[in-house]
């Protein structure tokens, strides 16, 4: 079943998405990645030998994803992976980057999933996986923009898991804690700015945040999505899961 399945990606253009873009074709699935850089999805069509097609998508701009999701025609599977942080003391966080943050974190979760909802409920079959964070089930200093987009993720997560109940869709958010990503890379390099640190210190920082003393990896999120949108988690709404090592339980 899951060759005839279509799955949309946004923020597909690396880590994370990429990964479950890569987990995704390998069991079978129809592929569209999304994201606002075509020179990036351009890159990772290559790299996925052009297995996968793409779509342009700016998930914060109502008009944007409309277009895009009207494009690519009938879809099954969508996984709400774009997203963005930037790092301050909440004090010196503009309005600008609060509401940026929210924009790409959460309104775009919304906008992307409300214009899936039509195909997916006269289809009766769906799945809606939101790629939030440890952050939306913790408090992390310096980060509360983010923390608040991805604590409103969680939120809508579970409200429209139970209004689609009934109608054979899930809507499941999987929280990674820090992930071999370029959003880590950052992280990195700003704490070496503000520190003085040598990377592999900043690395063994984040690291140590989970019980296991390692950073996730990308794969390991993409296994987990992929067991949430097989037809037999039919079962599976309305959750969060860690992907952390048991930094949260």
């Amino acid at each position: 079943m899951s060759a005839q399945r279509h799955a949309v990606i946004t923020g597909g253009g690396s880590g994370i998405g990429a990964a479950v873009a890569r987990r995704l074709l390998t069991d079978g699935y129809r592929v569209t990645l999304m994201g606002r850089s075509l020179e990036r999805l351009q890159a990772q069509q290559r790299q996925l030998d052009g297995t996968v097609a793409i779509q342009a998508c700016d998930v914060g701009d109502e008009a944007s994803v409309n277009a895009a999701f009207a494009a690519v025609g009938p879809i099954d599977i969508l996984v709400n992976n774009a997203g963005q942080v930037e790092t301050a003391p909440l004090a010196r966080t503009s309005l600008e980057t609060w509401q940026r943050l929210l924009n790409v974190n959460l309104t775009g979760t919304f906008l992307c999933s409300r214009a899936v909802l039509p195909g997916m409920t006269q289809q009766g079959f769906g799945r809606i996986v939101n790629v939030a964070s440890t952050a939306a089930l913790k408090g992390y200093a310096y980060v509360a923009a983010y923390c608040a987009a991805k604590h409103g993720v969680l939120g809508l997560t579970r409200a429209l898991a139970l209004e689609l109940a009934k109608k054979g869709i899930t809507v499941n958010a999987v929280c990674p804690g820090y992930t071999e990503t370029e959003i880590v890379a950052q992280a990195v390099e700003t704490i070496m700015a503000k520190t003085g640190r040598t990377a592999e210190a900043a690395r063994a920082e984040l690291a140590a945040v989970n019980p296991q003393g390692r950073l996730i990896q990308p794969e390991e999120v993409a296994a987990t999505v992929a067991w949430l949108v097989r037809a037999e988690s039919a079962s599976i709404t309305g959750q969060a899961i860690a992907v952390a090592g048991g930094e949260v339980m």
